[in-house]
This record gives structure tokens, C-alpha cells and sequence, in this order.
């Protein structure tokens, strides 16, 4: 068994995670989960459960924090009135159809190569948080159609690769078709929540073989009650920051850290 120490000072490292990815999910519209599943990762790993099937245990148990976090965030943007909520309904059912084929890629995968997804998924993410430009446009309204029909599950799909929810992939698509960017980030929140909650369950008959105590399916419920804990607290926190200031400066300096958590994340998928 880890030492009490340990499990201490890891139990307060996902307190402060998840402080910091409840804001995120709010002010920057790129779900905790990105924050989340590495810090699982590091976490899981240094208490000893290192596995072949630790990155499942890790997207499904921020897939299951997301379901929390999510619901938080897009009813404090709600209140704002700046969901889109046309946008959400029709672009959920795809969405939650690719989240569930997500999880059966997933189940299907070791480790190191969803360490490897994780890392190059990411790495797209932070060019496009660092070079990105609110200027770039691919049309002037949302696709509906075969567009949408393509695009809506390849968010829920990819989304559960990276155990995020909609904001990293939701965000961009939704800006580049139009829709401001206050408004791509609340209404990415629903994203979330259509990607997290049949994924989450889906996760409950994952089965994981070296798993820590209080792990149902691909579950952790001990991260996952350290986790909702903070981000209860800090995901309205992050979508008032969103309302009052400019989150671009933000976003270049966390893409900055997220392209070198990805390489890092890449390095240990090849074993280096």
C-alpha cells in the first residue's frame, strides 16, 4: 500500500486540479478534462496503479467529473442567456452518438496508445489556442445537413479520446461558422454534458484489471469526489471571469503549457 503521505499529498494535488480546471471549464471554454486526465495520469501513476489500462481509468473518470462541471457551468452561462440552445439540440444526438463509439475505441486500447492520442490531440489543441484567430471563418451560420451530421459526432468521438468535454473542439467549430465567442463557450458547456453523461455510464462496464480502492468499471470515485469537490466551487468562478475580460492572453500562455504537457504525454507513450 502507498504511504499515508502519499496518499495525502495526492489527495491535495486533486483538490488543486480540480480547483483549476473548474475555472478553466468556465473562462476558456477547454474543458477541465484536458487539465484533468494527465493529473490522473501522474496521480494514478505514482500511487502505483500503473497499468495497461490506466489512460481508460484516467478519460473516464474526467468523462465523469465533466457530467458535474458541465451542468455547473452551462446553467451559470444560462443565466447570462447566452447558451445557444438551438445550436445544442440539434447538434446533441450526434454528438452523443460519436461519445459512444469513443468509448468503444477506447475500451479496445492500451495505455500507451491513448497516451499517444491523448499527447498529438492536444498538441492540435494548444497551436490552435496559441496561433488561432477569432478573424478565421469557415461560413457565417452552423451547418446543418450532412456538415452537421459529420461534424457533431466527430466532437462527442474525439472528445472521448481526450476524456474532455466539448469546449476544445466544440469552441472552435462553433466559432469559425460564427457564433461569438461568449456564446461558442456557453453553449460548448452543453457539449459537455452530451458527451460526459453516456460516455460515464458507458465507462461503469469498463472493466479495469489494477484498479485503486473505490473504482467502479473505469470509474475512480475517490478522484472523482476530490475533484467535483473544487470545480462545485470553481466553474461559475470561471464563466463570470469569461463575461468581464479578454480570455485570448490567457489562452496563448495556457496553450503554451498544454503543448508541452502533450510532448511529455508523447514521451511516455514511446517509452522514452
Amino acid at each position: 500500500m502507498p504511504e499515508t503521505m502519499l496518499l495525502i499529498q495526492m489527495g491535495i494535488f486533486l483538490l488543486v486540479i480540480g480547483a483549476f480546471a473548474g475555472v478553466l471549464a468556465g473562462l476558456l471554454g477547454v474543458g477541465g478534462g484536458i487539465v484533468l486526465v494527465p493529473a490522473f495520469f501522474y496521480a494514478f501513476a505514482g500511487l502505483g496503479y500503473d497499468s495497461p489500462q490506466l489512460m481508460q481509468m484516467c478519460l473516464a473518470t474526467s468523462l465523469a467529473t465533466i457530467i458535474v462541471t458541465s451542468a455547473r457551468s452551462v446553467m451559470a452561462h444560462h443565466r447570462k442567456g447566452a447558451v445557444e440552445w438551438t445550436i445544442l439540440k440539434t447538434w446533441a444526438p450526434g454528438i452523443a452518438i460519436g461519445a459512444l463509439i469513443g468509448v468503444l475505441v477506447v475500451a479496445s486500447l492500451r495505455s500507451d496508445t491513448l497516451q499517444a492520442i491523448f499527447g498529438t490531440l492536444a498538441a492540435l489543441v494548444a497551436l490552435y489556442m496559441i496561433f488561432g484567430k477569432s478573424t478565421w471563418r469557415l461560413g457565417t451560420i452552423m451547418p446543418g445537413g450532412i456538415t452537421r451530421a459529420a461534424l457533431s459526432p466527430a466532437i462527442g468521438f474525439l472528445s472521448v479520446l481526450m476524456g474532455i468535454g466539448g469546449g476544445s473542439f466544440g469552441v472552435p467549430t462553433m466559432t469559425l461558422f460564427g457564433v461569438p465567442i461568449h456564446r461558442a463557450v456557453a453553449t460548448a458547456a452543453g457539449f459537455g454534458v452530451v458527451i460526459a453523461v453516456p460516455s460515464a455510464v458507458a465507462f461503469l462496464f469498463v472493466p479495469i484489471d489494477v484498479a485503486p480502492p473505490l473504482t467502479i468499471g473505469a470509474i475512480n470515485l475517490v478522484a472523482f469526489v476530490l475533484v467535483i469537490a473544487m470545480t462545485l466551487i470553481t466553474a461559475p468562478l470561471g464563466a463570470r471571469l469569461a463575461h468581464w475580460m479578454d480570455p485570448k492572453p490567457l489562452k496563448q500562455v495556457f496553450g503554451a503549457f498544454l503543448a508541452l504537457v502533450a510532448l511529455n504525454m508523447l514521451r511516455k507513450a514511446l517509452g522514452w
